[in-house]
């Protein structure tokens, strides 16, 4: 029997503002970079000593634990042009080449603490991230992309903000890319308006085997959510077609929603919409997930263990985020402000590793 699917709310026509923005026109400029000068890094230094000495467990890092004077009051400026504004910033220049891998996680996470509450990354309930090789086969259904240095689709993550922290780079490849969904919703309505009803059906998406109690190893959402005004994206069209694959009982996508997919991605792997980064050692990278998607590209490590590609993660809640429809509640737990998003399964004990694990 086929599943009916209620009418859709979508917006009226193309969506403005900066969220709006195409890589071609950022590309020519930079005020997207955020730079951290001698000031800020000293300032920087003496919150991650005072931290230190404290003795807290960084699982209780936050910006009252982490002050920040004067850094703090312009992180949340950086905050609002992350949730109102483009959606994404670098801040460029934090020092990690100087500090042991302890200090560059508090740094980190002080700095990420300006923007939302950390939450778990994972069923192990990491709060910090490693996204490195760690010679895993992403056939094996419980392996997620970030653990491999296979290229990533365009993507979001199931929180409100992610980050990364660029430690060492790789011999080759690796780019970031982003691309605004904002942008991708306005092309499609222009191109194919015939497809754009459909990315606000819902879209069955594999957990990967981090299935939280009384779930169904997959949820359905839409990739395009309209609320209150804003589009809301979330979207991992890997997983999508690992649950068509894997559950049968899973709705099943047409032909339609498969162009529709399709377009998408011509849209975001379109040069003329999407922008590139190369990180270097200290880069942060903060994207807003419910406006941006991002990618990866291949690539290859040094020989040395030692010099491997090393970024820190961050999935970030903060307490001033935008509506959401309850449609994500199932990915996100809950839709409070403040309190929702990340992977929380039965026995999920949360712990900051420094490690890989």
């Amino acid at each position: 029997m086929k599943t009916e699917i209620a009418q859709p709310s979508m917006p009226n026509g193309p969506i403005e503002g900066p969220s709006a923005w195409y890589g071609r026109e950022l590309a020519k400029r930079d005020d997207w970079i955020f730079r951290l000068d001698r000031s800020d890094q000293a300032e920087i230094d003496r919150a991650v000593a005072s931290f230190s000495a404290s003795g807290r467990p960084l699982s209780q890092i936050s910006a009252e634990t982490f002050p920040l004077p004067n850094l703090g009051l312009r992180l949340n400026g950086v905050l609002q042009e992350l949730l109102e504004g483009r959606g994404f910033v670098l801040v460029r220049g934090l020092d990690v080449e100087s500090c042991s891998p302890e200090q560059a996680a508090i740094a980190y996470m002080g700095v990420g603490c300006y923007f939302g509450h950390p939450r778990s990354q994972n069923a192990k309930g990491h709060l910090l991230g490693h996204v490195k090789d760690l010679g895993l086969d992403i056939s094996d259904p419980t392996v997620r992309y970030y653990q491999t240095s296979r290229r990533l689709d365009y993507h979001t993550d199931s929180v409100d903000i992610v980050g990364l922290l660029c430690l060492k780079t790789a011999r080759a490849g690796g780019e970031s890319f982003i691309a605004s969904s904002v942008t991708c919703h306005n092309e499609i309505l222009e191109r194919r308006p015939d497809l754009l009803p459909l990315l606000f059906e819902p879209f069955p998406t594999d957990r990967r085997g981090e299935v939280p109690e009384r779930m169904l190893p997959w949820f359905d959402i839409p990739v395009f959510n309209w609320y209150e005004g804003k589009l809301s994206t979330i979207y991992v069209r890997q997983y999508i077609e690992s649950a068509q694959a894997n559950y049968p009982e899973a709705r099943r996508l047409t032909r339609e929603h498969r162009d529709a997919l399709d377009l998408l991605t011509t849209l975001v792997n379109d040069p003329e919409i999407h922008l590139p980064m190369q990180f270097a050692p200290g880069d942060m990278q903060f994207l807003h997930n419910h406006q941006i998607l991002h990618s990866r590209n291949d690539f290859v490590n040094w020989p040395e263990p030692e010099r491997h590609r090393h970024l820190l993660r961050l999935w970030l809640c903060p307490a001033n985020g935008r509506p959401l429809p309850k449609v994500f509640e199932p990915r996100y737990g809950s839709v409070t402000p403040g309190d929702r998003g990340g992977i929380i399964v039965g026995d999920t004990r949360f712990k900051v590793p420094l490690e890989a694990e």
